[in-house]
């Protein structure tokens, strides 16, 4: 799948491009997990978001860089998101290293703690984070921290 891609913080998202996440948000950690919860968490306020739109313009991917000392004392990538039509495709697995590569061009080769959901592992671990501390439940979804470190 071919990805165009961008990053921007709050102010710099258009109206439309706000929908678009807010949208996808909600059409997956919402309807399709089962989940009532607060998404417009204030933290979106002050992150940076990576989007991902296919050929057609879709937002297909999206994760929100979330400074340190706002979800974590380190900088912390969440809200990692792929819509259904992009799932199988890859696109996921580039967004998380997009999302890296970003982290590190804007923070330096800095700790990236993130709450994981725990089917997740695997997939992160392939990105070289590690498990860091116990298992917990966020809007009863199994959750655990994890931590990449490139130092």
């Amino acid at each position: 799948m071919n990805i165009d891609w961008k990053i921007q913080t709050f102010e710099e998202l258009s109206n439309y491009e706000l929908y678009a996440i807010m949208q996808l948000r909600l059409a997956v950690f919402s309807v399709e997990q089962n989940c009532a919860y607060q998404d417009a968490d204030g933290k979106d306020l002050k992150s940076l978001h990576l989007s991902g739109y296919d050929s057609n313009g879709e937002l297909v991917v999206y994760s929100r860089i979330v400074p340190a000392g706002i979800s974590f004392k380190e900088v912390s990538i969440g809200r990692v998101i792929s819509s259904q039509k992009a799932r199988g495709t890859g696109a996921g697995k580039e967004l998380m290293k997009k999302s890296i590569e970003f982290v590190q061009q804007k923070y330096g080769k800095v700790p990236v703690r993130i709450g994981a959901q725990c089917y997740l592992i695997k997939f992160y671990s392939s990105f070289g984070f590690e498990i860091s501390g116990e298992e917990y439940l966020e809007d009863n979804i199994p959750h655990i921290e994890m931590v990449f470190s490139l130092s």
